[in-house]
C-alpha cells in the first residue's frame, strides 16, 4: 500500500478498531480513478465497493431522456456500495469520477461478511448511510428552491472540504452536467464569482481565491450537510485502540 495513499486516508477506513481494521486491510486494493470513470452502472452487480483517499465520485440518477444530475457526492469521508448492506446489491445511480486521484477497493462479499458481525463496522457504515442520505436530501431541497449560484457555491465549499486544495480542475460542462442545469448558467454563475473576487476561472482549472466569500454567498444547505456528517460521525473518529 501507497505511503502516499494509504487507507487511513479514507476517514471511515481510519475510524475502524484495530481488529477489524486488521481484517480488511490485507483486501484493499489500490486503484487509480481517473476523471470520467464510472465505477457503477444503474443496475449494476455491486462486485466491489470503494474507499476514496484523494478522488471524488458523483453519484447521478439517470433520466429516460438522457439527463442526468448529482443526487450526492462521496470522498475522502466516505464509501460506495452502501445498497451492498442496506439489502440490495444493486445501485439505482451511476457513479462517475467527477475529480481523478486514488482510492481503495474491496470485495463487496468481504464487506457484507463484516458488517453482519454487528460490530463497530456495522455501526459506523450505518452513521455514514445516515449521513449520506442527508446529503442527498438537501440536494434535492437546494436544487429546488436556492439559485444556481448558491448552488454552485455550495458545490465548490464540499467539494474544498474533500481535496483540502484551492485548485480544482473541473469544466463548466461537467459542472453543469452535475448539477443538472445547462452551461450558460454555470457560465454566468461562476463569473459573477469571479467578479466578485472569491474564484479564478481558466479553461478547466477553477481556483478559489476567497473561501470566506463562498461561505458568505452559499445557501443554509452547506452547513446542514457538514454539520450533520460531523454529529454523526465524530464518535467513531478515534484512534484505533
Amino acid at each position: 500500500m501507497s505511503g502516499l495513499n494509504g487507507p487511513q486516508q479514507n476517514h471511515l477506513l481510519s475510524a475502524l478498531p484495530n481488529a477489524e481494521f486488521a481484517r480488511l486491510s490485507p483486501h484493499l486494493e489500490l486503484v487509480a480513478m481517473r476523471l470520467g470513470d464510472v465505477l457503477y452502472e444503474p443496475g449494476g452487480k455491486l462486485t466491489h465497493v470503494y474507499f476514496p483517499t484523494t478522488a471524488i465520485v458523483s453519484l447521478h440518477y439517470l433520466l429516460e431522456n438522457g439527463g442526468s444530475s448529482e443526487i450526492a457526492g462521496v470522498g475522502n469521508e466516505g464509501v460506495l456500495g452502501i445498497a451492498l448492506f442496506m439489502g440490495g446489491d444493486t445501485t439505482p445511480s451511476r457513479a462517475v469520477v467527477q475529480t481523478g486521484g486514488h482510492g481503495y477497493r474491496l470485495r463487496s462479499s468481504l464487506l457484507l461478511e463484516e458488517f453482519n458481525r454487528a460490530g463497530p463496522a456495522m455501526r459506523l457504515l450505518l452513521r455514514y448511510t445516515q449521513a449520506l442520505l442527508t446529503q442527498m436530501s438537501q440536494t434535492a431541497v437546494c436544487n429546488r428552491h436556492h439559485t444556481l449560484h448558491q448552488q454552485l457555491c455550495r458545490w465548490l465549499l464540499l467539494t474544498l472540504d474533500r481535496l483540502g486544495d484551492k485548485e480544482l480542475t473541473m469544466t463548466q460542462e461537467l459542472i453543469a452536467s452535475m448539477l443538472g442545469v445547462r452551461r450558460e448558467g454555470v457560465t454566468e454563475a461562476a463569473g459573477r464569482l469571479q467578479g466578485l473576487g472569491y474564484i479564478s476561472y481558466r479553461r478547466g482549472h477553477i481556483t478559489v481565491l476567497d473561501r470566506a466569500g463562498l461561505e458568505s454567498e452559499v445557501c443554509e444547505c452547506y452547513q446542514v450537510v457538514k454539520t450533520e456528517f460531523a454529529r454523526l460521525l465524530s464518535d467513531v473518529r478515534q484512534n484505533r485502540s
